[in-house]
């Protein structure tokens, strides 16, 4: 995933994968935190899809009738993209770049700060990317699947999380301390709870429609779900695109503060 991943970080080479193997080697002596991370996505749905489910009925989408937690499970497969993509591109990443001065040992090697970015990046979406089919996997058991355009639901929450990861690294080189993850938080809760994650579009006023649409985790919602649902159309490509460019901006970003920082 490095050489796919390594376009948006010029000057990154194949020695990311050093650090994809240091975190691989931590993580696996704490394998529990990696595993109970598959489980936070199955409780949401089974807490609001299934539960509140029963009290909602179906849901009018796109002209038809949708059972609710259908129309859940997709938003909770991209707002689990999101937020195991946020925190471990902020949290993870401030404390080894402040506290335990990780990657400044890592620079006395051959790796460059790029390397070292695009390896962080790198290894958050292994872990997503596992989250994510087991989730889908999850779905397909409780037959919420509706259409074979659902398996490009996996890709596209890896595209998800690499967007706010992304993001999430370059927000973490600005970090100051610990409480600066609550503006981390501040930002990450009404994103989740307003994005069209457990309400149709059509619900919001007017005013706060606009709003919802210019959230980035708006169009990983709609795309999850269209590819789960099988309303496949051009709107997708535009949401694509969106990520794609955030992903960018926040990448191209956090190379820049990486240099910054570690060659300071």
């Amino acid at each position: 995933m490095t050489t796919t991943l390594g376009f948006l970080l010029p000057g990154a080479s194949r020695r990311a994968r050093h650090v994809v193997y240091r975190n691989y080697r931590w993580f696996r002596a704490a394998w529990w935190v990696v595993v109970s991370g598959a489980f936070e996505p199955l409780f949401y749905l089974l807490s609001i899809g299934v539960g509140v489910g029963e009290l909602v009925g179906d849901v009018e989408l796109a002209g038809r009738s949708v059972d609710y937690t259908t129309f859940v499970a997709p938003a909770m497969l991209a707002s689990a993209a999101m937020n195991g993509a946020v925190f471990e591109s902020t949290a993870n990443v401030f404390a080894k770049l402040r506290w335990s001065k990780n990657y400044l040992a890592m620079t006395s090697t051959p790796l460059t700060p790029t390397d070292i970015a695009l390896g962080e990046l790198t290894f958050s979406q292994l872990r997503g990317a596992a989250y994510a089919l087991a989730f889908l996997v999850t779905m397909v058991a409780f037959g919420l699947v509706e259409s074979w355009w659902a398996i490009l639901a996996l890709p596209a929450s890896v595209l998800i999380g690499v967007a706010f990861a992304a993001v999430g690294l370059a927000g973490a080189t600005y970090m100051r301390g610990w409480e600066d993850l609550d503006l981390v938080t501040l930002v990450q809760v009404p994103l989740f709870l307003f994005s069209a994650t457990f309400y149709p579009l059509s619900t919001y006023p007017e005013p706060l429609r606009t709003i919802v649409q210019l959230s980035p985790l708006y169009h990983g919602v709609a795309l999850c779900r269209d590819l789960v649902l099988g309303d496949v159309g051009a709107t997708d490509v535009m949401h694509v695109a969106v990520l794609v460019a955030m992903a960018f901006a926040g990448l191209r970003l956090a190379g820049r503060r990486f240099q910054a920082l570690l060659y300071a």
